[in-house]
């Protein structure tokens, strides 16, 4: 064997124990997936809390990418790759595995946000908005992070964004006024996710989001609705689940002049009163009412007082009300008279 064969098989285990040391770690990295995650999901199914399977599902993931990096790193103690170079890479490797962990961690922060925001809504709504403050506070730490292990003073990058902050501000002035629009209307709780809202320009729906520009209204025919949150903050919104969503349901109507107003009273609540209590969105512990309100040109007009539980229970509250009622006026003999005009002419002729 000549002296080329043998620095050709050299150079060659330099090249091939660095790539074996890399593909073990990563085969590792498989195996210790495998066997641990299966066993921590095991466990997280017996566990009250939601927290463990929240960090599990986000670690799962970037684990291969882990070992991946572990495996480049020690295959670089083993290379013969120049001391500059290395250090190149090892710093590289630092900051891929400083920013991957951000990743996770403001996954993480966002997905319990997500899972325990019904123990939070009191201080603080859950919106994309309000989901995305703790990705932005994790990420503005995991950036700070990795500028220090490079050896980057942040003093002077601070102040670099604090003179070219007036210039940015002043060419995002509208994203920003809609920015800051959103955080108030969050604060102020006037409109939530899933309330029930009509602007003063007509339109009407759910809230189903509030994100950093625009509130999203899902209107009643399956339509969404995008309005600028600094628009909505000048708006006149009338807001139906405040102060609680169930709300009174109005019904008008008339009876003949020749009927017995008491009797009619007693009738039209005794079917008002069987909606309240059978019909779904109905409010069973509402006692309905009536107010005779004024002698109408055909009748005397009135106001039949109901409830229902919110504001699209109306509707079938409505519908079944006048259904019922009119069948049980008929079976009464109780008269809902057209809209008829008399003419006295004896009266026109100046007649006693």
């Amino acid at each position: 064997m000549n002296i080329i064969s043998i620095l050709s098989i050299e150079n060659l285990f330099k090249t091939l124990v660095p790539l074996g040391v890399c593909l073990i770690t990563l085969l590792c990295g498989f195996i210790v997936r495998k066997i641990v995650f299966a066993r921590l999901s095991r466990w997280s199914k017996h566990t009250k809390t939601k927290v463990d399977d929240v960090i599990i599902d986000s670690i799962k993931g970037p684990f291969i990418v882990w070992f991946l990096m572990l495996g480049i790193y020690f295959a670089l103690e083993f290379s013969r790759l120049p001391e500059n170079l290395v250090h190149v890479i090892d710093k590289l490797l630092l900051v891929l595995g400083v920013l991957s962990i951000t990743f996770v961690l403001a996954n993480i922060s966002a997905k319990l946000v997500s899972v325990y925001s019904s123990k939070i809504e009191a201080a603080l709504p859950v919106t994309s908005l309000t989901q995305n403050i703790s990705r932005i506070l994790v990420f503005i730490i995991g950036i700070l992070i990795i500028l220090h292990s490079l050896g980057i003073s942040i003093t002077p990058i601070l102040a670099t964004l604090g003179v070219g902050g007036i210039a940015v501000a002043l060419a995002l002035q509208n994203t920003l006024s809609n920015l800051f629009s959103g955080f108030h209307i969050i604060i102020s709780k006037q409109v939530r996710i899933g309330d029930y809202v009509r602007l003063d320009s007509g339109e009407e729906g759910y809230i189903t989001d509030i994100t950093w520009r625009t509130t999203k209204i899902k209107m009643l025919p399956n339509n969404v609705i995008l309005v600028p949150n600094e628009k909505l903050t000048k708006a006149t919104v009338t807001n139906y689940y405040l102060p609680d969503k169930a709300m009174a349901v109005l019904v008008n109507l008339s009876v003949h002049y020749k009927s017995d107003l008491k009797r009619v009273e007693k009738v039209t609540c005794e079917v008002a009163k069987e909606v309240m209590d059978n019909v779904p969105g109905g409010v069973p512990e509402c006692e309905p009412f009536i107010r005779y309100g004024s002698f109408g040109d055909s009748g005397i007009n009135l106001t039949v007082i109901l409830r229902a539980k919110e504001f699209v229970d109306q509707y079938l509250v409505k519908h079944e009300f006048i259904k019922r009622l009119q069948e049980r006026y008929k079976k009464e003999g109780i008269v809902i008279p057209y809209p008829i005009r008399a003419m006295n002419y004896s009266q026109e002729r100046g007649e006693k």
